[in-house]
Formats: structure tokens, sequence, C-alpha cells
């Protein structure tokens, strides 16, 4: 008769080789998998470095490209402006500090003046906001002597970019005829006002009209509103260019997205027709794209200039300006 102790060795035994075979296949297994896992750890590493090597050649050609454009930007400017006036206005808060200050000193390398800088307020392109801005179109007194709305609109933003167009840009003189210059007084008037109701703000000393216009942007616009917003940023940029000898629209690659001010203009015929844009403002060549439009659209030529569809690298180069640089 077999006894209990029999059967508690043999249990024991069976389950011993059961984890024996176990542990033997799984080492077996793992070494395997483990061999497969070192070599494509080292395949991956590899490709990191070969990337890493890649990405810092390329952004060393991209600042050594950068470099030589602040360079010659000067040179290749100088002369393209002299004696025209050019205001700047800041088209939302994610423009950099830099680039109005590098756009500036470059529009001073032109020969032009700057006569201040604007910024706009998300509430100025803000659907709700359209009352109030009617409230003060319709104040009696609100609006300096000589400036007349255009009749049977009711667009708020129609309204407010002709308002501004009047009172900011100086509008070519008729051939034989003095140019006509906006009374400083009706400019301040102006913006006092719209400066009360929080859609723009003066970030300069001083505002005086002028030929030209540049508007800085950066980025795109999201949200149900986002159409309606550019809709409204596209009115005043066309409204300055009509008033004064030319606009242009200067941004980033966000802006020349769907949802940027860029990308919208590029996306209008009639107003791509007007207004010239550039979508690499945050290099060095595009700054320099911006004033050389300014020069382009004095002489009745708009463009797309940057690295995006359809855009030429840069603007036409004045020959004047070109010689200037070659010297």
């Amino acid at each position: 008769m077999i006894d209990f102790r029999y059967h508690l060795v043999s249990l024991i035994a069976v389950f011993l080789a059961v984890a024996l075979g176990i542990v033997i296949g799984t080492t077996a297994l793992n070494g395997g998998l483990l061999d497969n896992l070192q070599t494509q750890v080292s395949g991956l590493q590899e490709d990191k470095r070969s990337l890493e090597d890649t990405n810092q050649g390329l952004q060393a050609q991209l600042d050594s490209t950068g470099g030589f454009a602040e360079e010659v930007g000067p040179a290749l400017v100088a002369g393209t402006l002299t004696g025209r006036s050019v205001l700047l206005l800041v088209g939302n808060e994610d423009v950099d500090t830099d680039a109005v200050d590098e756009v500036t000193s470059l529009l001073g390398d032109a020969g032009a003046t700057v006569t201040g800088t604007l910024r706009l307020n998300p509430a100025y392109s803000d659907p709700e906001t359209s009352s109030s801005l009617q409230g003060y179109l319709t104040t009696p007194g609100a609006l300096p002597p000589g400036v007349t709305l255009p009749e049977g609109s009711a667009d708020t933003g129609e309204l407010v970019a002709s308002l501004l167009a009047q009172v900011l840009m100086i509008p070519p003189a008729a051939e034989g005829q003095p140019q006509e210059t906006p009374a400083t007084t009706a400019t301040a008037q102006v913006l006092g006002g719209l400066s009360t109701l929080g859609v723009l703000t003066q970030d300069s000393s001083s505002v005086a009209p002028a030929d030209y216009a540049v508007v800085l942007t950066s980025g795109s616009l999201t949200g149900e509103d986002a159409v309606d917003r550019n809709t409204t940023l596209v009115q005043l940029v066309v409204a300055l260019d009509e008033q004064g000898s030319g606009a242009v629209v200067s941004g980033d690659a966000g802006a020349a997205a769907d949802g940027g001010l860029v990308g919208t203009i590029r996306a209008d015929t009639e107003a791509s027709t007007r207004v010239s844009t550039v979508d690499n403002a945050n290099a060095p060549e595009g700054r320099i794209s911006t004033v050389l439009a300014l020069s382009a659209e004095g002489e009745g030529t708009s463009g797309k200039y940057g690295t995006g569809d359809d855009a030429q690298p840069v603007p036409p180069v004045p020959a004047a300006a070109a010689s200037g640089a070659g010297n």
C-alpha cells in the first residue's frame, strides 16, 4: 500500500519539474528578446545621433543665412523709402517686441520716418465690442470735422476701419496737387476715444499720420468667432491701404496658416491683390522683405513674400538700392 509520504514526494517532484521547465524556457526566451531589444535600442540611438548631427548642420546654415541677411539688410534697403513715413500696427499680443524694434530700425535704414506704433487689443475684433463701438461712432462730436463714414453701411468693422484710415493715413497727392495730411488733432481725438473703449493702445509717445502702414502679426485665431475677427482685421488693413500709399501685413508661419491674418488675406482674392503679405517676419530676410514690399507698394505692386506656397522669396529690389548694396 502506497503511503501518504510517497504521494507528497511525488507531487513536490512534479511541481519542481514544472517550475524548473518554466525557468529554463523563460530564460532562453528572454535571452533572445533581450538581444533583439538591445539591437533595436542601439539602432535608435544611432539614428538619434545622426538626426542631431543633421539638425546642428541645418541650424548652422540657418544661423549663417540669418547673420548674412542681418549684415546686408541695411545696405539692401538703403534709400528705398527716403522721405516717406510709416505707421506700425501690432496686430496681437503674440508679436515679439524685438521684431517691432528690428523692423523699426530697418525702416530707418531705408530712410523712412516711423510716425508711431499702435497696438490692436483683442477687443478691437471681438464681436462683443460691436455695440460699444457703434455707440461711440454715433455719439455727437465723437468724429473729427471732415471725417465721413461710408453711407449705408451698418458693419461696425468697416466703419471703424474707415475712421482709422482717414486719421492715420496720408492720401497720395494727385499729380500737380499738394499732399493733404490729416490734422494731428483729429488723429489724437480718434485714438483717445478708441483707447478709452480698450480696443487699441498707443505704444509710442506720439502717433501721426503716415504714407504707409505695416501690420505685424503672429500666430492664428481659433474659436467660433475666428472668422469674424479676421474679417474685421482685413477690413482695417484694406482701408489703410486704400487711403494711403500702401500697406504690408507681416507675420510668421503661424500667421500664414488657416486662421492667421496673413493666410486670411492670401485666401481673399480681392484683398491679396491690394495688400502685400510676408510670412517669415520672424527671420531677418522676412523683415527685409517687409521694407522692400512697402517700396513696391509705392510703385503699385502688391505681392506674397516668404516661404509659403505661391510666395516669392523676396520682393523686387529697386535698381538704385541694388546698385548701392553692390558698391
